[in-house]
């Protein structure tokens, strides 16, 4: 009697699907939220230099993270392709973090340091010169585009009101380290520092 009154009743069934989705998310987020593993920052992470935190929001926006996730799981078969598995330290200077599951393309949590600059310069401008049966589209006109210093350093103060530890030297100092960096330059950057400082973790 009472699941026929829930299922003919719409709106009382939202809302106990409501309820019952809040108690589960506060079961499982809230612990997270209090766990030093979910919210220090790992050995060796520190939050992005300027150029990689534009490289970065070049990631996010030419929307890389479609095709590559950033999350090694802890199997055998992932961290023998990619290596050390990912823990939640590694991410605590991510806004959004870019895990993810789906792997169009290889997994980029480790990539830092695995190629030259050239080798990604090249990759990016077109992927196929590399790698022959890549389906990854080309992005030549980063190397077009320059890096905006003001916003950046508007990006870095509003970092540090979110928490991150940099200092006003640093938000002083963004703008001159990008100066006259086009996007290519940033998002290179950026890949080249994914997973070194965890590189060695096992």
């Amino acid at each position: 009697m009472r699941h026929e009154t829930i299922e003919k009743n719409i709106n009382l069934m939202m809302v106990l699907i409501i309820v019952a989705v809040s108690i589960g998310g506060i079961v499982e987020i809230v612990p997270l939220m209090f766990s030093s593993d979910a919210t220090e920052p790992a050995e060796g992470i520190e939050p992005y230099s300027p150029l990689r935190l534009a490289g970065r929001d070049v990631y996010v926006r030419e929307g890389c993270y479609n095709c590559h996730s950033q999350q090694i799981r802890p199997f055998r078969s992932e961290t023998e392709r990619y290596g050390p598995y990912s823990v939640a330290g590694e991410f605590v200077y991510d806004r959004p973090f870019q895990f993810g599951s789906k792997r169009t393309g290889p997994d980029l949590a480790r990539v830092g340091g695995r190629y030259s600059d050239d080798w990604h310069r090249l990759h990016l401008i077109d992927p196929r010169v590399l790698v022959p049966e890549s389906n990854m589209p080309g992005y030549p006109w980063l190397e077009e585009r320059i890096v905006d210093p003001e916003l950046l350093t508007a990006k870095l103060k509003t970092l540090k009101l979110l928490g991150d530890p940099y200092t006003d030297e640093q938000i002083a100092g963004a703008a001159a380290a990008v100066e006259g960096k086009t996007e290519m330059d940033a998002l290179i950057a950026y890949l080249q520092g994914l997973g070194i400082n965890r590189s060695n973790r096992r």
